[in-house]
């Protein structure tokens, strides 16, 4: 059986602080304000938030959040759909009119209208269901755990048409995760006991290089200069069988090489990596934030924002680049998403689902 790493639970004062924050937080506002009326991809846009829900049966919720107005509105799926969202839910995503919920557990992507949250269809019939990425009008990605392919689904008729075969990867083992498009290429992270990043070729659907970069490449993403960037974890724990210090790879996406590696310590859990508005400037988890140019020749070896509860979901505006920090607490109760100012003051803070662990910006 396979096994992953889960953050511990935050101690009793941090709970006990987190609590009395919450108490403060805007939930006498968020019901009367109808959701509809606060999603808009105008301005600074709405974000979404992605609520885990707990494992293995607790449901997963979606909460609106408007950033010009910071009108918040929690369950905003099942209030659209009259149903729950389902367990697991992943990530999101959207692409052009289309919002795409994928909900691990359930092995369903939801597909919805942005500015109402009614479904409009869904993919079934996949294994365990990651992230989406939508190529053209016709053909999209999903990539997934406990399985060595990945999905290849057409977004206009909601049905999974093919499988992209992932060499080297057995299917009990299998995972896949993040994906990142550059020219007709997508590169993807695979994570859970593997080492690679893969490069797919979207006009053959096949993967035609692979990439080791370390043990549990954990997100990638892409820069302004042309730079892919994977985090990986190092296992995440000591009792895995190749437990090492987690690290950051700088690699060209021309020439799928790596330029740069950058060591943490031992024992060091990184996560969430992603990046500013000008996709000049990386963040990441490491139980604080941190942050760190892309030109960089070095880590950074102080904290940009220091932790005050259980880190666990990131996202930068990418209008005015405020970050949004989500605070799982301890993963029983309703979660919290601070915003903070670029230069990192606390500028809102509102209550969302349990274990917010994603987010989806809407933005014109």
């Amino acid at each position: 059986m396979r096994k992953f790493f889960l953050p511990l639970a935050a101690t009793f004062a941090t709970v006990l602080s987190s609590l009395l924050f919450v108490g403060c937080s805007k939930d006498d506002d968020i019901e009367q304000k109808p959701f509809e009326d606060i999603i808009t991809n105008e301005g600074e846009g709405t974000l979404f938030v992605i609520n885990e829900g707990q494992f293995p049966t607790g449901y997963s919720s979606l909460s609106v959040y408007n950033a010009g107005t910071k009108a918040i509105v929690n369950e905003a799926f099942s209030k659209a759909n009259g149903m729950k969202l389902g367990v697991g839910a992943q990530s999101m995503t959207i692409a052009g009119s289309t919002g795409w919920i994928v909900v691990n557990n359930s092995n369903v992507v939801f597909a919805v209208d942005p500015l109402t949250l009614k479904e409009k269809g869904r993919i079934t019939g996949l294994t365990s269901p990651r992230y989406f990425h939508q190529v053209n009008d016709r053909k999209a990605y999903i990539t997934q755990l406990y399985d060595n392919r990945i999905a290849i689904a057409d977004p206009s008729t909601y049905s999974v048409t093919g499988y992209i075969d992932v060499p080297g990867m057995e299917a009990a083992s299998g995972s896949t995760e993040q994906m990142v498009e550059y020219g007709d290429y997508i590169f993807c992270n695979c994570w859970s006991y593997q080492h690679n990043i893969i490069k797919i070729d979207t006009r053959t659907d096949k993967v035609v290089a692979t990439l080791e970069v370390g043990v549990q490449p954990r997100a990638i993403t892409l820069d302004c200069n042309g730079k892919l960037w994977a985090l990986t974890d190092g296992g995440g724990y000591e009792a895995h069988p190749e437990y090492e210090a987690p690290t950051l790879v700088k690699i060209d996406a021309e020439t799928f090489t790596i330029e740069e590696k950058f060591e943490f310590k031992l024992g060091d859990f990184c996560s969430k990596l992603c990046l500013n508005g000008k996709k000049d400037t990386l963040y990441w988890i490491n139980g604080d934030i941190w942050k760190m140019d892309v030109k960089a020749t070095a880590l950074p070896t102080e904290s940009f924002l220091k932790s005050n509860g259980t880190f666990y979901g990131l996202t930068i505006s990418p209008v005015s680049n405020d970050i949004y920090v989500a605070d799982a607490i301890d993963y029983t109760q309703n979660g919290l998403v601070r915003r903070y100012s670029p230069e990192g003051k606390l500028t809102d803070q509102f209550s969302v689902g349990v274990i917010p662990g994603s987010f989806c910006w809407y933005i014109k």
